[in-house]
């Protein structure tokens, strides 16, 4: 049994919070707010018709915007409520409550390697310190030979930018690109938010 993600004991403590989430972002949603950002650049990294798998899905806004751009998604999350929701408000993929650190997803009868893995939304931050190896070394091998993953988080919450780069490292996935953002600006010392692009080694 792995250690419990930070997200799943914040859902623990307050049973609201999940919902809280879902709702938070079917207001954006209504206000006309954009939200496929993330979406549009993993877009960019494949060929028309990609199997990509959103990696910590949330309820699902960013495999969703994927799966309507013409993609073969799947999402996973480890939280059933934010599983829930993705189904009913993106329908077309497959959705699964899975938790990262024990990620296998071949053992759930889906054996075809990705093109591309999506981790965005702070998924990083909020896994057990413990796990975090274990979930960058599970992304690596649902991975294609020459797919990538873009992984993307802001600084302040727990995970140095370096400590993660070393993390990926030890997994043995290299970065192609960091930028500070997934409207594609360069990455810096002093950016406050990381978007990196890995490639297996």
């Amino acid at each position: 049994m792995v250690e419990q993600s930070l997200w799943m004991r914040k859902v623990a403590a307050d049973p609201s919070h999940s919902t809280w989430y879902v709702e938070r972002f079917r207001s954006l949603a209504r206000a006309g707010e954009d939200l496929a950002g993330e979406a549009r650049l993993v877009d960019t990294m494949v060929p028309r018709r990609a199997r990509i798998l959103d990696a910590g899905c949330g309820p699902g806004r960013v495999g969703g915007a994927l799966a309507a751009a013409g993609h073969d998604v799947v999402g996973v999350d480890a939280d059933p409520v934010l599983i829930d929701a993705a189904e009913q408000d993106h329908p077309g993929p497959l959705w699964l409550v899975a938790d990262l650190a024990e990620l296998d997803l071949p053992a759930r009868g889906v054996s075809a390697p990705f093109d591309a893995v999506v981790c965005a939304g702070n998924v990083l931050p909020f896994l057990a310190p413990s796990t975090r190896g274990d979930v960058l070394s599970r992304i690596r091998r649902h991975l294609a030979p020459d797919g990538r993953a873009a992984i993307g988080f802001g600084a302040g919450r727990g995970y140095e930018f370096a400590e993660f780069l070393a993390d990926a490292s030890a997994a043995a996935l290299e970065p192609d690109l960091l930028l500070s953002t997934w409207d594609l600006r360069p990455f810096s010392e002093d950016s406050d938010f990381l978007v990196a692009l890995l490639r297996s080694r």
